[in-house]
């Protein structure tokens, strides 16, 4: 969120599959790869002669006049030189991977340059038309807006847009998210999200097509089971936005159990994807978005704020779904009590100020 004088903005990218002129793109593409190796030669010459490494404005003045023989627009060509500087300083590296055949295709632009027209876009003198699936709001096209290509060959158009933020909801009716497998979330008033297993309702299909090593059809497979799941997880996402004004979720550590045997699950249920949109909707809509500590809140009574010897321990008591506590006497559900405690934690949180957005 940005916060120009009294009003503050935030910024949205608005995603459009392109079905014109591809061909064009994909020309692009493979000039945007050779602009970022070139950048990429010359920090390599300056690590061999001991030169100051580049910034993106010097990469700028080395590419300065491309453009025309590259068929770029020269605002593509200053954006892939300042990304690769971008890059390179955020991996902590002194030279970054080449840009390849098998790289997935991006051109980059200038907000400034695209213009609507109707349901299409201009760009550099071209008239790009789109599948309009959704209706783009009025508002200032920012830098950061580009073109990619998937896996499958399809180009869609990123388009970031500068939109005046909603004001923000009371935190009046708050829910606790317990994330897991068996059911990909579990709420603090009781109900539960089902875990989808849409890789594990394709799996058989995907083992088929990799063992007859047709590639393109385990591409067209791997993004039908993503596509799937990100439209699942768009639709819980936002019925928990449109029915909470403050969502508190557990920080489980998704990468560390992505390494291990339980790797296929985790990867399945998408718990990074679900908390990356429950946090961006949270801002859209104005309700407040919260991730806490979820360590011990299994072991908790909700009820009474005792760590009980009768409580689950550890992995060894994994397979313990309902106990009691010893101390009052509370019978618990294991992931309806962990979501509790993650909500008064939250609450806490929220007693003192939620940092700024």
């Amino acid at each position: 969120m940005v916060d120009n004088g009294c009003r503050t903005w935030m910024k949205l990218v608005y995603r459009y599959r392109v079905k014109s002129l591809t061909g064009l793109l994909n020309k692009q593409a493979r000039a945007v790869n050779f602009v970022w190796n070139y950048c990429n030669d010359r920090q390599k010459d300056a690590l061999r002669f001991g030169r100051r490494w580049h910034t993106g404005f010097d990469l700028i003045k080395l590419t300065t006049g491309c453009s025309k023989e590259l068929g770029l627009h020269s605002g593509t060509v200053n954006d892939v030189c300042q990304q690769y500087a971008r890059s390179r300083s955020q991996s902590h590296r002194p030279y970054l991977r080449y840009r390849g055949r098998k790289t997935l295709g991006w051109v980059p632009l200038k907000g400034r340059e695209l213009k609507r027209e109707g349901n299409a876009f201009r760009f550099a003198g071209n008239t790009f038309r789109v599948f309009y699936s959704r209706a783009l709001p009025e508002g200032k096209i920012t830098d950061g807006t580009n073109f990619s290509r998937d896996r499958c060959g399809n180009w869609f158009l990123n388009i970031v847009l500068e939109v005046p933020a909603p004001p923000a909801r009371l935190p009046v009716r708050g829910v606790g998210i317990d994330l897991g497998l068996k059911d990909l979330a579990t709420l603090s008033d009781g109900s539960r999200i089902a875990a989808p297993q849409i890789y594990r309702a394709s799996e058989a299909a995907l083992a088929v097509a990799q063992r007859a090593r047709k590639k393109k059809r385990v591409a067209v497979l791997h993004a039908k089971i993503a596509n799937r799941r990100r439209h699942y997880l768009h639709t819980c996402t936002s019925a928990i936005v449109g029915a909470f004004d403050y969502i508190v979720v557990g920080n489980i550590n998704a990468a560390a159990l992505a390494r291990t045997s339980m790797a296929k699950s985790v990867y399945d249920v998408g718990w990074s994807s679900f908390r990356a949109q429950l946090a961006y909707k949270a801002v859209k809509h104005g309700a407040w978005f919260e991730e806490v500590n979820e360590s011990f809140t299994t072991q908790i009574c909700s009820n009474c704020g005792a760590v009980p010897d009768s409580r689950p321990k550890g992995i060894a008591d994994l397979g313990i779904r309902e106990w009691r506590c010893c101390d009052c006497g509370a019978v618990h559900d294991r992931d309806i009590n962990a979501a509790l405690n993650i909500l008064r934690r939250g609450r806490a949180t929220l007693a003192v100020g939620i940092p700024d957005r």
